[in-house]
């Protein structure tokens, strides 16, 4: 991790947890401009299954990537961010207030 990621007490600064989340956010919204709602609402000519599992094995097949590559990629990271998002949202996994401790 780079020393700008964390401060002296190895704490994780909050503006950069915003920035990420808004950086992702942005990313997303702007895929779903171009590409609409293709892993929410998948079409269904070869692949049967619902969102949700679509979305999974799309997953598998981005983290077999990173497992396989010489050297992590930023895109994949992003694809694997962005996926989980997309999954929380097909499951209507929308607020996580309750796992707060």
């Amino acid at each position: 991790m780079s020393k700008t990621a964390i401060d002296k007490e190895n704490k994780v600064v909050p503006e950069q947890i915003k920035q990420v989340c808004n950086s992702l956010s942005e990313l997303l919204l702007e895929k779903n401009k171009r590409y609409g709602n293709a892993a929410l609402q998948p079409i269904k000519i070869f692949n049967k299954t619902s969102a949700s599992d679509s979305i999974k094995t799309r997953l598998d097949d981005k983290l077999a990537r990173v497992k396989n590559s010489d050297s992590l990629r930023k895109n994949d990271i992003m694809d694997i961010m962005g996926y989980l998002v997309l999954l929380c949202i097909a499951e209507d996994w929308l607020d996580f207030s309750d796992l707060v401790d």
